[in-house]
């Protein structure tokens, strides 16, 4: 029984040692930042700032990837909180109208839809624009889409960014 006392012993010590080391493991780095004076608070705000997510920009040249044809397809330029969508055919020497409306993009997510309002200001003269007041555009996996109607028949249209 003597020899278990100088082992128990022992063992204290090297379970005392290893949460002396597990412990000096896990505090924080010394801040590197010439002042000196930063709380590790600031240092927390500086990740969170990093971590949220970016929203997502819209803006530029779409064009439909589901088309049927090679010479027809439809497009969409997005500036800012608007959108034009024409349909082009001839192979791009023909473009008309048939959507302009509002954009909004949720500050956070890298999928969600959103209801365009007709601009009828610029719809309304073009005989191939959608007499639709809303729209509802879905943006998911690098893909814009919306429904479109024509002659009885319903299609999505899928765009992806030129």
């Amino acid at each position: 029984m003597n020899i278990t006392a100088p082992k128990l012993g022992a063992t204290i010590a090297l379970l005392a040692l290893l949460g002396i080391s597990a412990v000096g493991c896990a505090s924080p780095e010394p801040s590197s930042s010439s002042s000196g004076g930063e709380s590790s608070s600031s240092e927390t705000e500086q990740v969170q700032e990093e971590e949220a997510p970016e929203p997502v920009s819209l803006e530029g040249s779409w064009k439909q990837n589901n088309s049927n044809s090679e010479d027809a397809w439809q497009e969409a330029t997005i500036t800012g909180d608007t959108i034009e969508v024409h349909w082009v055919a001839d192979g791009g020497d023909t473009k008309s109208l048939y959507w302009a409306g509002t954009v909004e993009v949720p500050a956070e997510g890298d999928s969600f839809t959103f209801d365009s309002a007709n601009d009828t200001s610029k719809t309304e003269s073009s005989i191939m624009a959608s007499s639709d007041a809303t729209k509802t555009f879905t943006y998911e996996n690098d893909e814009l889409s919306y429904e479109v109607t024509a002659m009885g028949t319903t299609m999505t249209v899928r765009l992806s960014r030129e």
